[in-house]
């Protein structure tokens, strides 16, 4: 049985192929249920790296900032 705790973290190192391309290691999708076909998300900033992120843990954030932004620009309307 593996312990919990330590099942929060995985770290590998990944070679980009010849197209640009990084394959996921097995254990990265299986903790996080996506499986080829799936739709990903790239977010990148050059001082602090890129990552990688599912759809669904990401439209949450998304809606909740673009719904603040919609409420910055009512309240400049009034």
């Amino acid at each position: 049985m593996k312990d919990k705790k330590n099942d929060r973290y995985f770290m590998a190192s990944v070679k980009l192929g010849p197209k640009g391309q990084i394959v996921i290691p097995k254990e990265v999708r299986e903790m996080f249920g996506v499986a080829p076909g799936d739709t990903m998300v790239l977010l990148a900033d050059r001082k602090k790296g890129v990552a990688l992120q599912t759809v669904d843990k990401l439209n949450p954030m998304l809606r909740s900032t673009f719904n603040s932004l919609m409420d910055d620009e009512e309240d400049e309307e009034a």
